[in-house]
């Protein structure tokens, strides 16, 4: 890794890929906690460089998950090397742990961590384990995992328990996974080259999202066009197109349309016991600073 870069390693990805990576003027990452509207933001993307609905490939292939387990070195970067469109590369790696380029735009997008967790359940629950686990031992070897695999409780109640009290880092999906990427995104929402996004505010207005970003972008889109594109990316129009769009290059989800929820907040209120709310923002509290934790609760 170069100087200054923080390595996460976990069951899913690794973030040492980044250092193998030749970048190229114009890329752009996209860094975002999962369950954050990761896909979502690779679909606006697409449709701001492509100009249009139609694209040349699957979303997963043009945007690859650069740093995930599931393929290796040699398969992914030789599969980004031979892009020739403007890349836009998805990593769940914080911005500290990808090398950090002047003529690189990074999109870091973040959530209410409580929806957070609600929608990393429902994305479990669409997994084939099994499948995933034979990809990454494929991939990179399970012995180089191992490490890192947990025993998941059986109900829940006690995941939840579990992901609010869990103080790691590097965990996949835990409170402190969560908050610890966006206080770095936090951090660096001032430099020029991040654009800092919340959820919310891309499920309540798209296209001001898109022209945010085709700004950001250097792309000169008319506003009239960028609301036309940012018809295409509705959650209706994404899941009649799940096939092409759900992140499922290995075939780990059971049903690709079930990956494209609701996108509604809310569900983890059924969850929130008094004791359970009073450790949640006692966590917040240690975690974040009170600017961005008001920033991060805005629904």
């Amino acid at each position: 890794m170069s100087v200054g870069t923080k390595r996460y390693q976990n069951v899913v990805s690794d973030s040492a890929r980044w250092a193998k990576f030749e970048h190229r003027p114009g890329d752009i990452v996209i860094s975002t906690p999962p369950k954050c509207g990761t896909t979502l933001t690779q679909m606006m993307c697409a449709l701001l460089i492509f100009d249009g609905p139609e694209f040349p490939g699957r979303l997963d292939d043009l945007s690859p998950w650069l740093d995930m387990n599931t393929r290796s070195d040699d398969e992914v970067l030789a599969e980004v090397d031979a892009q020739t469109h403007r890349r836009f590369l998805k990593t769940h790696t914080p911005l500290d742990g990808v090398p950090q380029w002047p003529d690189v735009t990074y999109v870091a997008v973040a959530r209410d961590p409580r929806d957070v967790f609600v929608s990393w359940e429902h994305h479990v629950a669409n997994m084939d384990v099994e499948r995933f686990l034979t990809a990454v031992d494929g991939a990179v070897g399970f012995d180089t995992v191992a490490p890192f695999v947990t025993e998941t409780p059986p109900t829940v109640e006690e995941r939840f328990e579990r992901w609010l009290v869990v103080d790691d880092s590097q965990s996949s999906m835990s409170l402190a996974s969560v908050a610890g990427h966006v206080e770095v995104s936090w951090d660096r929402r001032d430099e020029a080259n991040v654009e800092l996004l919340h959820f919310d505010e891309i499920r309540s207005d798209r296209a001001s999202t898109m022209s945010r970003l085709a700004q950001a972008f250097g792309l000169d889109l008319t506003p009239e066009r960028i609301a036309e594109l940012a018809e295409a990316a509705s959650l209706d129009r994404m899941r009649a197109r799940a096939d092409e769009l759900a992140p499922n290059t290995k075939q780990i989800f059971s049903d690709p349309a079930r990956f494209f929820r609701s996108g509604t907040g809310g569900g983890w209120r059924e969850l929130m016991t008094p004791d359970k709310e009073r450790i949640y923002w006692e966590r917040i509290a240690e975690l974040t600073s009170p600017e961005l934790s008001d920033w991060l609760h805005r629904s």
